[in-house]
């Protein structure tokens, strides 16, 4: 065979076009070269150029299918290669446009009036009313989520009133007005910001779980009555109101931090609330702020402000669709729901006690001689954590951090006492905006306890965090969580505690898929970032509307002073 008759390949030539996408312009053919270019662009959606995994035909007859069903040819997990084609951005480029004028053309009808009234009669037109009455009831129940399973009207509205309190949440969530939230403290004009951190920097922070050592006790608490154990949806409880003086002082004006502070013990000083927060922070939906001091010789004290988050229990913050934030003067608003499970934790705490006490080593700090026989039950403990970088020796480098944590209750196991932190959850009305989904309580929670539970801890997981937070900080055994509902779903007054349940603390942590190492790399940031400020008041403040942390420099501390002032006369008025 000659080299004429082998079979050859030759390579095809290859051209480079110099000024951008596209063909080279030396090689465009003459009749070609004055039509426009299609450019590429992000939004361009590319599909596969071929799919080995379906048979020949199949995604078009799936198309046919999933269009059918959902009663719309729009986007669907089948068709979602075949939405956009390759420069469909840019089409207009090649688009025909009719530039003369078409106003004055018009469609006219030409029937008569009686057979347009047949017309109107063959569609529906002669229920306009009802249809009209029926798109209102439409969105007085349940705006813009759809409901499921309804069944025709035909027993007196009673199967539509139930199907309309099984929404299906989640459908067109996206399509809610944004709520817009104002901030926890009037950001002051000469204020300004030092830092910004996003949420999803605070949690990829890590830092090894301090040891804590026990540097003095105070108060006294009484002993839990094992009695409210056995309270159940049959054998409810009335929640009474039980009034005794409970100190929750701020860290500065802590009498036993400021002997800790002049005798040079810590670097760092906080209590259980302000500490939870921060390390419980990336949960948070509200707005909040601490104050951050630092004093002349480098201490940081992490303080709250009088009036402010810390003094509220918050309700269904991490829900969905959370309670109404408006002004009228409803039961089932956001500020009547935080009033109301403030008093229900406060007087539940106090119910389920004995009188029989168990003192600590040292009086009650901030007890007076008028006040010592209506003091609430809570203990004390001053705990210190070191958090130093690892293979630290240097005392001067040495960061320790003083807390002052809370116990409410004590059990008695054997020779030895135990110590309980009580809270409540509480109940409002399931049927009300901001309820989450959750199942009434009265008749799920001795039989789907587990439900009700994994409600609470989606529709409050900051809240629940936080508390068993406090509970590991101040080293308790046992975290008791009462159930707590209204008497009556309308009545916000009156109170029936259903259940109480006891958790370790650590392992009601792990069912929350809560980090300790994560929540200990906030502080540990937190702390590194303080100690690095000069001498002066700082504010830390959660963005009201966007997971972001600011931290802002006060020219003085009066500042914050006018804004507790301003607050006091506004909420007066």
């Amino acid at each position: 065979m000659t080299d004429s008759t082998k079979p050859q390949f030759f390579l095809p030539p290859i051209y480079d076009s110099q000024g951008g996408w596209g063909p080279a312009s030396d090689v465009i053919p003459q009749q070609f070269r004055d039509i426009p270019y299609a450019p590429y662009s992000k939004s361009d959606k590319l599909g596969r150029v071929a799919d080995w995994t379906n048979p020949e035909g199949q995604k078009q007859d799936n198309n046919q299918t999933a269009g059918n069903r959902q009663g719309r040819t729009g986007f669907n997990r089948f068709n979602r290669d075949q939405q956009q084609a390759y420069g469909a951005s840019f089409a207009s480029a090649f688009a025909y446009t009719h530039n003369e004028d078409e106003s004055s053309f018009s469609v006219v009808d030409n029937r008569s009036a009686g057979t347009k009234k047949q017309a109107l009669k063959a569609v529906g037109g002669g229920n306009v009313r009802n249809n009209r009455v029926q798109n209102n009831n439409n969105k007085q129940n349940g705006g813009g989520y759809r409901t499921v399973n309804q069944r025709p009207n035909n027993n007196g509205g009673r199967y539509q009133q139930q199907n309309n309190n099984r929404r299906r949440y989640g459908y067109k969530d996206y399509d809610k007005p944004q709520r817009v939230r104002n901030a926890s403290i009037n950001i002051g004009a000469d204020w300004k910001v030092l830092d910004e951190i996003e949420f999803s920097r605070l949690s990829k922070l890590s830092f090894g779980i301090p040891t804590a050592v026990d540097i003095g006790s105070y108060g006294s608490v009484n002993v839990y009555n094992k009695a409210y154990d056995r309270v159940n949806t049959k054998n409810e409880k009335m929640l009474t109101h039980i009034d005794r003086v409970k100190y929750d002082t701020t860290t500065s004006e802590d009498p036993i931090i400021q002997k800790y502070i002049e005798e040079n013990k810590a670097t760092v000083f906080a209590t259980d609330s302000v500490l939870s927060l921060l390390m419980c922070a990336t949960r948070t939906v509200y707005p909040w702020d601490i104050v951050v001091k630092k004093t002349a010789d480098g201490k940081v004290i992490l303080d709250k402000r009088p009036g402010g988050v810390f003094d509220f229990v918050t309700v269904n913050e991490n829900s969905y669709d959370p309670p109404a934030e408006s002004e009228k003067d409803t039961i089932n608003s956001w500020s009547a729901l935080c009033n109301e499970a403030t008093y229900i934790n406060q007087n539940f705490s106090r119910q389920v006690l004995d009188k029989t006490a168990h003192k600590f080593e040292n009086p009650n700090p901030f007890a007076t001689t008028d006040t010592e026989e209506e003091l609430a039950s809570c203990g004390y403990r001053y705990r210190e954590f070191d958090l130093s970088n690892p293979g630290t020796e240097n005392e001067e480098d040495k960061i320790q951090l003083i807390v002052r944590t809370e116990v409410d209750a004590a059990v008695q196991v054997g020779d030895t006492t135990n110590y309980v932190t009580v809270r409540a959850l509480n109940e409002f009305d399931p049927t009300a905006q901001g309820a989450g989904g959750a199942l009434p309580w009265k008749k799920s929670l001795d039989s789907q306890r587990g439900a009700v539970v994994a409600t609470e801890m989606r529709n409050n997981a900051a809240k629940l965090a936080r508390w068993a937070v406090q509970a590991l900080l101040a080293d308790a055994a046992q975290l008791k969580l009462g159930y707590v509902a209204r008497h009556n779903a309308k009545d916000n007054s009156r109170h029936v505690i259903l259940g109480t349940q006891a958790y370790k603390p650590r392992d009601f942590a792990s069912q929350m898929n809560l980090s300790l190492n994560n929540g200990w790399g906030i502080v540990k940031a937190v702390v590194d970032m303080c100690l690095q400020l000069p001498e002066g008041t700082y504010i830390m403040m959660k963005d009201p509307n966007r997971p972001i942390l600011r931290v802002y420099a006060v020219p003085s501390e009066e500042d914050l002073d006018d804004e507790y002032e301003e607050e006091e006369e506004e909420e007066q008025k």
